[in-house]
């Protein structure tokens, strides 16, 4: 943890499941959880002063990083992957008038997901690996303020490390441009998830220079991110990091590498964008369902009774011709 205020995090060992951190989340902007979270490192702070922000950072492929900064740092156990799609959800659907700021973004595997206003401010966020290589070379990139040592520009596995540090750079530029953004009454969801020192540890190795590099890099450019989000919400944004070596397998989604395609995932959007979600679908489609179902009865009652019916004694108009017939 890096950041917060109204929240309360106690200093301990208590180790946090990685299939409960989307409730830890969901507690510390407020939400309320399906089920009890028996943990002793968060404290209940003030119910109606709670984060306007709350940014997750998982770095895959370490075990810890030197945060000096940071408030509180807990084991992780049972590392299992996880997304906070269901504190999206509750964001999304509590706030849906004031269009919070919801942004899942995995460099590696070329997933992005924008809700609320961060479809319009994000939308030029580089997202694919070619995308990111032309930032990298354009003003602004982080190559001219980082010192890159042992790293190279033109190996694959060192241009996707850069390439979320250029990602980490970029949000928080593009949030100093929009800073409305921070300064309305609903909360933002950030998740990146950043996988580049798994790359090089799977290719140079854990004891290699670049490994070593690209890890002080990393701490250096996450401590300078919160404290660029903390400033930016007011300091009232929470920022956590999750370092874990691998995830256990045997689990929900499979992750592939950036360096094992040159292809994204969609061809058909630059942008691999998942498609737009009403959270209204469900009472939409019920209402619309049942209401067919009601006139296809009411069609099939009302066609059964003309068919059956007996024009002599069922219908006024041939009453009254009847009757007129007979006065004449």
């Amino acid at each position: 943890l890096l950041r917060l205020e109204f929240v309360s995090f106690q200093k301990g060992d208590w180790p946090v499941s990685g299939e409960k951190i989307p409730d830890l989340v969901a507690l510390t902007m407020g939400f309320s959880i399906q089920e009890d979270l028996s943990w002793p490192g968060l404290q209940a702070g003030p119910l109606f002063q709670r984060p306007r922000a709350n940014v997750l950072v998982v770095v895959r492929g370490v075990d810890s990083l030197a945060l000096p900064q940071s408030v509180a740092s807990y084991p992780l156990e049972n590392p299992v992957p996880f997304t906070l799609d269901s504190v999206a959800e509750t964001v999304h659907s509590l706030f849906a008038e004031d269009t919070p700021v919801v942004l899942q973004l995995a460099p590696s595997e070329e997933r992005l997901y924008m809700l609320g206003k961060a479809n319009a401010v994000f939308e030029d966020l580089p997202v694919t690996l070619q995308q990111i290589r032309a930032r990298l070379s354009q003003d602004g990139s982080v190559l001219a303020s980082l010192p890159l040592n042992s790293l190279s520009r033109n190996a694959e596995a060192d241009l996707l490390f850069l390439s979320e540090v250029q990602v980490l750079h970029d949000i928080t530029a593009l949030l100093q441009r929009h800073r409305h953004l921070a300064k309305d009454h609903s909360p933002d969801l950030y998740s990146l998830e950043l996988s580049g020192l798994e790359e090089l540890s799977r290719l140079y190795g854990q004891d290699s220079p670049q490994y070593r590099d690209a890890t002080a890099i990393l701490a250096s450019v996450l401590q300078k991110f919160g404290e660029d989000v903390y400033a930016l919400y007011g300091n009232s944004a929470v920022v956590e990091v999750v370092t874990v070596k691998t995830f256990e397998v045997p689990l929900t989604r499979k992750s592939r590498s950036i360096l094992e395609s040159k292809q994204i995932s969609n061809p058909g959007s630059p942008y691999n964008l998942a498609y737009k979600y009403n959270f209204h679908y469900a009472v939409v489609f019920n209402i619309v369902l049942w209401l067919m179902i009601a006139l296809a009865l009411a069609v099939i009652a009302v066609s059964y009774n003309l068919w059956n019916m007996d024009p002599g004694y069922d219908s006024i108009i041939y009453r009254m011709t009847n009757q007129k017939i007979r006065m004449d």
